[in-house]
């Protein structure tokens, strides 16, 4: 695919040349950024929730979203249908990681201090089954094709089959792998490891480790996301703040524009081509797509360590997770794209 002039600059760059870069295009962007074209549409409260929220997952069949109050100790239970705060539930350690896991009517969440996956019914909302995973558990995907849960934790991804609660094999990765996306209709799987600053594309069903592509001056590569038809991966780094765009193929870096810094999640919404980098910084940064090149149009503001989201592509909202701060209480932000 043909790369302009200057994606392929940004490409070359050395890490200062980079951070002077993107503090320069930062300013112009600021500068003639138009309308929003993301608007809030609701503001739900989750009352008595403290601390950090990690990650968010969404169940269209029961339009709920439940939500890893990682510095609670609890999983939040909200009806998006009439955005209201439903229950707190309590009985984990440091959820990090959730996933819905529609074939079992569940939901699957990875404890971090305990290293533990946790399964519960997705109706009653009641525990089933709790197994060892691995230090420091944390992100989590579910695979449809192959009925297994993912879940990431310090020196790999364990592969678990839900129905046995038992993990049937283990991708060994060197470092802590944070944000990792699945293929649909292939067999890989990519997964960022910040420690490295490098990508991990495995394959799934021999759970090995196929390829190690570096970031190069885009570091500290936390959330990812993937448009699996046109090979492309998008990749939040916090050193600098910054997206980049990665050819999942060939494993090539092809540029990288300013974002928001402390990011932790990013969503791609294919009908827009548009990317949604929540930072903690306090703002999402809406990403325009038009082939290999990436164009902030919008800078939304939210709260101080708002970092994580999740989007419903069936609903076309975006639900980001608010922690409390300065007596401001924890919330969901609901927003929409225009």
């Amino acid at each position: 695919m043909r790369l302009t002039l200057a994606v392929v600059l940004v490409a070359a760059m050395t890490t200062a040349e980079l951070e002077s870069f993107l503090g320069r295009r930062a300013q112009l962007s600021d500068s003639v950024e138009a309308q929003s074209p993301l608007r809030l549409i609701a503001t739900i409260a989750m009352p008595g929730v403290a601390g950090r929220i990690d990650h968010l997952a969404f169940d269209p069949a029961r339009q709920r979203l439940f939500v890893a109050a990682l510095g609670n100790d609890t999983v939040e239970v909200v009806d998006t249908s009439k955005n209201v705060h439903l229950k707190s539930l309590p009985g984990f350690h440091e959820p990090q990681g959730i996933a819905v896991v529609p074939d079992l009517t569940a939901v699957a969440v990875a404890n971090g201090d305990s290293g533990t996956l946790q399964l519960f019914d997705a109706a009653s909302l009641a525990t089933r089954w709790t197994i060892d995973i691995g230090g420091d558990a944390d992100n989590v995907r579910y695979d449809a094709a192959a009925k297994r849960v993912f879940v990431a934790f310090r020196g790999g991804i364990a592969l678990v089959d839900p129905m046995s609660a038992r993990v049937v094999q283990r991708i060994q990765i060197s470092g802590h792998p944070e944000s990792f996306q699945l293929e649909s209709q292939g067999s890989r799987l990519f997964a960022n490891v910040p420690g490295a600053s490098a990508v991990m594309a495995a394959d799934k069903n021999a759970a090995t480790v196929v390829a190690r592509w570096m970031t190069g001056a885009c570091q500290a590569n936390y959330p990812m996301a993937l448009d699996e038809p046109a090979h492309r991966l998008f990749i939040g780094c916090r050193r600098p703040a910054s997206l980049a765009l990665l050819d999942s193929g060939a494993g090539k870096l092809l540029g990288a524009i300013p974002a928001v810094g402390d990011t932790d999640d990013l969503f791609y919404d294919a009908m827009r081509q548009r990317v949604y980098v929540i930072g903690g910084e306090g703002f999402i940064d809406v990403v325009q797509r038009d082939g290999d090149s990436l164009r902030r149009i919008a800078r939304v503001a939210t709260r101080d360590g708002a970092r994580t989201a999740t989007w419903a592509a069936d609903q076309s909202r975006l639900y980001v997770a608010v922690p409390a701060r300065r007596g401001q209480p924890s919330e969901i932000r609901v927003f929409g794209p225009v």
